[in-house]
């Protein structure tokens, strides 16, 4: 259970499962089944590893004791042992490690900048005049490939771009040999690459000016370099990559023989198609000639005359049939105009105007007197109810001395207070003497 645990720990480990050890080989040991067997060691420590039959046979060298490599895998417990180790994906001797880390940050920086969009890729020319081939003009790879293109296409023609393919002055050859193929467009299309070899070897094919020079071809350009396994910066940029140059070829120009069968096959259909329709026109003629139009046309002249003479017979009161319906609508519509009149419905509306002016002024007559009737009578029931009536009869309003409360009891006052009583004509000012309570 414990190593089911740390084994299950170490699984789920990001950098575990994918990390780039160093060091040196040792206990080496190649098994009969493909599966090598080895221990990486520094001075300080060992690490037990394997690499798999399914992964080592890619391999461009053959591991040894003693041999410094960089390797890339997962680690993990083997259970039957109950020991961890290394289980090898790559392996790469040590000293190209840095190339392959070049190689990667190139790779990124142009993949975010685009040049491997497969939106920018142009389309190869179905049937090329010119191939254009960069690439040494004494190695194994123009051979395949110039063999390739006159098996498979003799009517095309070569023009060789004779370039350095490795070496410091590799890049800088490879990118003038792409100009001067653009300045002077003499092909349809380009080849460039070389045969197989170590990373070092391909390694022009791996420098940002030759991959800018290929992103910047106005002509399409297929990128053939090394093997199959071998992918460069110069392949993700092109616009087609091919396995190999003889792949290249074969991808470049279009395979003669059966271009050949396929203009065979649809001279043939043509030939077919053309005597059917020929044998379907022939019968169509025979019909056209037999039908009765064309044994009589005279026949067939007078008997559209004659049918002309009956139109022109049935035309005359047709007319006039229009005529007479066109008057009666006319009328129709002058009467209706009539009604419709700009000048009636004025009179109409005036008409109206005067009988609503007459209603309304009957109807504000009879409001205003109303309002008077009920305004005289309000009047005269408050001139009834007016204190001044009441004081015509005798009586008087009395106050305080400040004249701001009216008095209605004795015993608001006390003797000696002064008075001033309210009377319908005026104000009369005394002083009590006397209070007697009832």
């Amino acid at each position: 259970m414990v190593t089911q645990y740390l084994k299950q720990l170490m699984d789920e480990d990001p950098i575990l499962q994918d990390c780039w050890i160093r060091g040196e080989i040792s206990n080496f040991k190649h098994h009969s089944s493909g599966h090598m067997y080895l221990t990486l060691k520094d001075e300080k420590s060992r690490l037990k590893a394997v690499m798999f039959a399914g992964y080592n046979r890619f391999m461009r060298f053959k591991p040894k004791d003693g041999d410094h490599v960089l390797v890339r895998g997962n680690i993990s417990v083997y259970d039957r042992d109950g020991q961890y180790q290394l289980y090898i994906k790559e392996m790469q001797l040590d000293g190209v490690g840095n190339l392959f880390q070049a190689f990667e940050q190139l790779k990124l920086k142009l993949a975010g900048e685009g040049l491997f969009a497969q939106e920018r890729k142009r389309d190869l020319p179905s049937y090329p005049q010119v191939v254009g081939v960069l690439t040494s003009p004494t190695g194994a790879a123009v051979r395949d490939i110039i063999s390739t293109i006159q098996r498979r296409y003799p009517p095309a023609r070569l023009i060789l771009y004779p370039v350095q393919v490795q070496g410091e002055e590799a890049a800088a050859s490879i990118v003038a040999a792409l100009q001067r193929a653009n300045q002077f467009p003499l092909a349809d299309v380009l080849i460039v690459g070389r045969g197989g070899g170590s990373i070092e070897e391909l390694w022009a094919f791996n420098e940002e000016p030759v991959a800018r020079a290929i992103a910047a071809s106005q002509l399409p350009v297929i990128s053939a370099v090394g093997h199959e396994t071998d992918f460069t910066i110069a392949d993700f940029v092109a616009d087609v990559r091919a396995a190999t140059p003889t792949a290249a070829a074969e991808l470049a120009v279009p395979d003669w023989t059966q271009l050949q069968q396929r203009i065979q096959v649809n001279h043939q259909r043509i030939l077919f198609q053309m005597g059917e329709r020929l044998k379907r026109s022939a019968l169509r003629l025979d019909h056209l000639m037999n039908r009765y139009a064309f044994r009589y046309p005279r026949r067939q002249l007078e008997l559209a005359q004659q049918h002309l003479d009956q139109l022109v017979d049935r035309m005359a009161p047709a007319i006039k049939n229009l005529q007479k319906d066109g008057a009666n609508q006319l009328r129709q519509r002058e009467h209706q105009l009539l009604r419709f009149h700009p000048a009636q419905r004025i009179e109409r509306f005036k008409e109206r105007q005067q009988n609503q002016e007459k209603w309304l002024l009957k109807t504000m007559g009879q409001q205003l007197q109303q309002t008077q009737q009920g305004l005289s009578q309000m009047l005269k029931q408050l001139d009834a109810m007016s204190p001044l009536k009441v004081m015509m009869r005798g009586y008087g309003v009395i106050y305080d001395e400040k004249q701001e409360q009216v008095l209605t009891s004795v015993r608001q006052v006390t003797p000696t207070d002064h008075l001033n009583i309210r009377m319908q004509d005026g104000w009369i000012a005394c002083q009590i003497e006397d209070i007697k309570e009832e």
